[in-house]
């Protein structure tokens, strides 16, 4: 092969058809959100955040196809990829998703190859700082200047962003969020007064809702601007004003699903949104917009960086070790590492693959803010001597099947990386009796999103589950998780005799899907003030009516509203709604 061969510029050109054609339906799905948030067509959004999500596994595998079909016997030379990949570094250095693209080449290659570890020979690899746009450069906001009040301002935002669907009453609308704004400006530096409120060009949409995000600004100071909607039978109105970087990072949160939001220079938005999230990680805000393959590759080489420049190791991640993952991580890194054991211990009968369908189905699901975000990887190479002898000796004797050492490295074929949380049972005994009180609470609300969402956690144990910075329960323990509507919820039939109530099995059928939801006050909790808790503000759980009356909502189509922060700071909260926390 020469540098000549007209197979490296053939090959080239496939690759960036095919890249074009998944951004092209990347985000011809992406721009039908406006069109389903003014139609109110809730079930169409969720079927085609699913259908977004299947793109890329789709079109990476048409890519293989060309690539054997181009470079048939020559597919897996070496010296022919390292041509192409040269060649397409040309075509793609002022596309507007470069990093898109970089991304989408690598994911080829690796499939081809089936790479372990890095291939810096025909991979694009970027382990050095990333500077982002910072969004001025195109730019990719709109600034609406403060020449009269702040009304006037979010008067101006609201006729810019207008929908088909009008808004309820503009002006009223433009009055309320105004009122907001002044009363935390005046609380945040003294006065109200700023230069422009600046918003980002593409709407954000998810789940009800859509999203105006920008940033308050007055010289070089900067608020975060987050205007969630909603489209209610009497129109668009303003649901909430969110201006702190707290309730922003919430709305971006790696517990909810992913954006539709329509950007032409994906780094150009990350950047901007940088602005007013400066401690969020840049891969989660890449996946947040549906990013989720780049995010990853960010991901990685955030790892990748971290590990260069310290020396921690690797060990086992603290809490109540589980029966089918086998879980560690870096004390300095907010990452835990999710490895699937070899053997399940009992009563866990789930294998491999049903652990995996598990992942892809929270993958593809509505998290309501709930379910904590997992990112699957394959074939890591890490340095031996970053693990602890003991964490090492336990994945090599549970995981033996998935983790190899070769010579001084460690390959990993298959993990999952999650954020790392505090679990739950610890979370509870470390901190004082009121919060303890409040995590109790919010995990009952926990299990009631996830049914009113059709997902049933399957382990209610309270290591399952974990606290978020926000003080959030989430649920992060995913080899028993299923649909609610595939659960047959029962009653706990009476003991004929006292050997019957004695008996240490069942003296009665138990089906391969029946859950009786009064056993599950005997084991959530170890002190008796927290299950006393729990049974004053959750005690329908421990009966079958509520788990009943919830499968039947998700029968009739029922869509839960999953607001990404507190209901108090709605502007019109509904009258039924709980205070909650949201993360």
């Amino acid at each position: 092969m020469t540098g000549s061969d007209p197979r490296v510029q053939q090959i080239t050109s496939t690759i960036i058809t095919v890249l074009d054609s998944m951004r092209a339906e990347h985000r011809a799905i992406t721009r039908k959100a406006r069109v389903w948030f003014e139609t109110r067509d809730w079930k169409a959004a969720q079927a085609g955040a699913v259908e977004r999500l299947g793109i890329y596994a789709k079109v990476k595998e048409r890519m293989k196809q060309e690539a054997r079909a181009i470079l048939q016997d020559d597919v897996l030379d070496r010296a022919l990829w390292e041509q192409v990949k040269i060649a397409y570094s040309k075509r793609i250095a002022y596309r507007s998703d470069e990093e898109l693209a970089e991304t989408f080449f690598n994911s080829v290659t690796r499939a081809l190859f089936r790479t372990s570890g890095v291939d810096t020979e025909i991979e694009f690899v970027w382990f050095d700082n990333e500077i982002l746009p910072s969004g001025d450069e195109t730019p990719i906001y709109q600034s609406f200047f403060r020449t009269q009040d702040t009304k006037q301002v979010v008067g101006d935002i609201l006729d810019a962003y207008a929908f088909a669907v009008p808004y309820q009453d503009a002006a009223r609308c433009a009055l309320r969020v105004a009122a907001v704004i002044d009363r935390h400006l005046t609380k945040a530096w003294l006065h109200a007064e700023f230069d422009a409120i600046e918003v980002a060009k593409p709407v954000f949409f998810r789940n009800k809702g859509a999203y105006l995000v920008g940033r308050v600004r007055r010289a070089n100071r900067a608020l975060p601007f987050v205007l969630p909607l909603v489209n209610e039978e009497g129109g668009v109105r303003a649901d909430a004003v969110l201006l702190t970087e707290d309730e922003a990072s919430k709305v971006f949160s790696f517990t909810r699903f992913y954006f539709f939001v329509d950007a032409e220079r994906p780094s150009e938005l990350i950047g901007f949104l940088r602005s007013i999230l400066p401690v969020k990680p840049i891969a989660e805000l890449y996946i947040a917009l549906g990013y989720v393959k780049h995010g990853k590759t960010v991901l990685y080489r955030g790892l990748h960086r971290h590990l260069a420049h310290t020396t921690d190791k690797f060990r086992a991640a603290p809490g109540v070790k589980g029966m089918v993952m086998t879980v560690f991580m870096l004390p300095s890194l907010e990452l835990v590492f999710k490895i699937i054991r070899d053997k399940f211990e009992a009563p866990k009968t789930a294998s491999r693959e049903d652990v995996k369908d598990t992942y892809r189905l929270v993958f593809a699901h509505e998290r309501v803010g709930r379910l904590i975000d997992a990112q699957e990887f394959e074939a890591l190479v890490f340095d031996k001597e970053r693990f602890e002898p003991e964490l090492l000796d336990e994945l090599l004797e549970k995981a033996g099947q998935t983790v190899h050492v070769r010579g001084d490295k460690v390959v990993i074929d298959h993990l999952y990386t999650e954020r790392r949380l505090n679990p739950l049972n610890l979370y509870v005994e470390e901190v004082n009796a009121e919060r303890a009180e409040r995590a109790v609470i919010d995990y009952g609300h926990a299990i009631k999103d996830l049914a009113k969402a059709n997902i049933f956690p399957g382990d209610l144990l309270v290591k399952n589950f974990g606290v978020t910075r926000h003080g959030r329960v989430v649920f992060y323990d995913y080899d028993e998780l299923c649909p609610l509507n595939q659960v047959q919820f029962r009653r706990l039939p009476e003991p004929a005799d006292d050997d019957e109530e004695m008996a240490s099995e069942p003296w009665f059928f138990v089906g391969e899907n029946d859950v009786f939801p009064q056993e599950f006050a005997r084991f959530l909790w170890r002190t008796e003030r927290l299950r006393e808790v729990m049974r004053e503000h959750h005690g329908d759980l421990f009966d079958v009516p509520f788990w009943q009356q919830t499968q039947e909502q998700v029968a009739a189509g029922e869509l839960l509203d999953v607001f990404p922060y507190d209901p108090s700071a709605r502007l019109e909260p509904a009258p039924s709604q709980r205070p909650d926390s949201s993360d």
